[in-house]
């Protein structure tokens, strides 16, 4: 069965798939951030000029976060050290945003809301990410320097 979960081939794009799908899901909100700002100011509690060009700024930095996670995407087997970062950069952005929730103060429910979608976003992102490395054979090896 050439094409099964049991297959190398199989767990190949199953992991590949898994990488996809959290990798076009960052993208995509990237580009919402750069494209349409001003929809997603108010949920930062910024407005304006300013507020546009510091979502737009989110956006930026989404897209270059998910360097890792393309290459990762490439072939997570061969590029299993790509994997492990993206996989720890989405645990640290869940960690992040979670203390971010637990450190507001009352009064912020826009903030507490945009907090909780990024927590739920970045939790699912983490769960398909350890799969991924699951599939793609466990935890990167060390790399001899030469």
């Amino acid at each position: 069965m050439p094409n099964s979960l049991f297959h190398p081939s199989g767990r190949l794009w199953a992991a590949r798939l898994l990488v996809g799908l959290v990798l076009l899901v960052n993208l995509e909100c990237a580009l919402a951030f750069l494209w349409a700002p001003q929809r997603y100011a108010a949920g930062f509690e910024v407005q304006g000029a300013a507020g546009e060009a510091v979502v737009r700024g989110f956006g930026v930095l989404f897209v270059m976060w998910n360097v890792p996670y393309a290459v990762a995407a490439w072939h997570p087997v061969r590029r299993r050290v790509s994997l492990g970062e993206a996989t720890v950069m989405q645990a640290i952005g869940l960690l992040g945003e979670s203390l971010l929730l637990w450190g507001l103060p009352p009064g912020h429910e826009a903030l507490r809301e945009t907090a909780m979608r990024f927590i739920r976003f970045d939790g699912a992102g983490l769960a398909l990410l350890l799969v991924a490395i699951w599939l793609a054979g466990g935890r990167p090896k060390a790399v001899p320097d030469r």
